[in-house]
């Protein structure tokens, strides 16, 4: 089931996750809905905050290649282990600030543990989109966007662009 995305500005996006305890079947459910949410929108990766759930969920698939066949990770509880000293610049974007795109500076490679949809914890290293998009989408669940990386006037300009879409989307919706 596809699920509504906030968008920025949310005060729910700037708040910092709490770990999940126990890996329901509500939660699996939750994660599939994500991945659907995700691929729908379209988009790489998606955080629980982004669909107003403040548990420690992530879900991504960063397969881009035409025919080449997707890679769904579910992550729960995911946190950075190892990050490299080079880092690497990627242009990013997110679903909850749809249509706005800045460089943003990260570690080129992080090895990652999580717990996958069984309670296995797993670990694995990520390498370029793969590893920017894990820490994007583990920033979203410390309550932190990318546009945060930027400078203020930059990050000001968005979040305004943000509440201007917002108040024309409402508006489209009453009338």
């Amino acid at each position: 089931m596809k699920r509504p995305i906030l968008i920025h500005p949310d005060p729910r996006l700037k708040k910092v996750c709490a770990p999940v305890a126990d890996i329901s079947d509500e939660l699996r459910k939750l994660a599939d809905d994500m991945l659907e949410t995700m691929y729908d929108a379209p988009g790489v990766g998606l955080a629980a905050p982004q669909i107003g759930v403040l548990d420690r969920l992530i879900v991504l698939d960063c397969v881009k290649e035409e025919g080449e066949a997707p890679r769904p990770l579910q992550m729960f509880n995911p946190r950075v282990i190892a990050a490299s000293d080079e880092e690497n610049v990627y242009e990013e974007g997110c679903l909850s600030i749809p249509d706005q795109y800045a460089d943003v500076t990260r570690p080129k490679v992080v090895d990652v543990e999580w717990l996958d949809r069984d309670g296995n914890l797993q670990t694995d290293t990520f390498d370029g989109l793969w590893a920017t998009c894990v820490q994007h989408e583990i920033d979203h669940l410390e309550g932190k966007l990318f546009i945060d990386y930027l400078k203020p006037i930059k990050r000001q300009m968005i979040t305004r662009k943000m509440q201007k879409f917002k108040k024309e989307r409402a508006r489209q919706k009453d009338g």
